[in-house]
């Protein structure tokens, strides 16, 4: 699949977004492509954005800043190997890798909100590009804009990780006072920790970290149906 099988929105956003981690070093916020391609609908931008990724010409690193990436060769997935499959160590028949493996669905992430117990979760199925064989993942679905400049709108699903140590810029769920969850990038410093919003309507607040306990780390975003 090449560029020329774009609609022309999702051309001029791709060349938008390839031009501004080029100048800027660093992937844009969907109100910046909105506003960078004239349009007035976010919402819109993360549709296009979804089917760039669909379509293999922008990835997530999956990293700190879960940052969108434009693919080098400008090129959509489905050229070469079957996917879904590894060619064998001597090049012979490819060895069958999973698509998708099964993990909990716990619930929504909303305010007032705790999450579901594991066990009465609902199994769902992840894919390989977000799992990535790591263990201890569970689902979540996202209630509310707070993430939207981080492409994560309300109803999508998040895919997270549970580990025992948290990283500035990380986005977590976070558990607030054992009542409210809450998803955020988390960041701790002499004042105590800030759960910070990606949305400039909202503002970051600190806690002391006693009212604070992290029940995960994002590791990948499901469009919501």
């Amino acid at each position: 699949m090449t560029t020329n099988d774009l609609t022309k929105r999702q051309q001029a956003v791709l060349k938008f977004i390839r031009a501004f981690v080029q100048s800027e070093g660093r992937s844009p916020t969907l109100a910046e492509i909105a506003k960078g391609v004239g349009s007035s609908a976010v919402s819109t931008i993360h549709k296009h954005v979804q089917h760039l990724m669909e379509k293999g010409f922008l990835v997530r690193s999956h990293g700190k800043g879960n940052n969108l990436v434009v693919e080098s060769d400008g090129q959509g997935t489905g050229s070469s190997s079957p996917a879904g499959r590894n060619e064998g160590p001597s090049g012979g028949r490819p060895e069958p890798t999973p698509v998708v493996r099964i993990f909990p669905f716990c619930g929504d992430v909303a305010a007032g909100s705790p999450i579901l117990p594991e066990s009465r979760a609902i199994p769902i199925e992840v894919p390989n590009s977000i799992h990535r064989q790591r263990e201890e993942l569970f689902v979540l679905r996202v209630r509310g804009e707070s993430m939207i400049d981080d492409a994560i709108l309300d109803g999508d699903l998040v895919v997270l990780q549970r580990k025992g140590e948290y990283r500035n810029g990380d986005r977590v769920v976070a558990l607030i006072d054992q009542e409210e969850v809450t998803l955020k990038e988390f960041r701790r410093d002499t004042e105590g920790v800030w759960l910070i919003p990606h949305n400039p309507e909202l503002k970051s607040q600190c806690y002391h970290p006693q009212r604070i306990d992290i029940q995960g780390v994002l590791v990948g975003v499901m469009r919501s149906c």
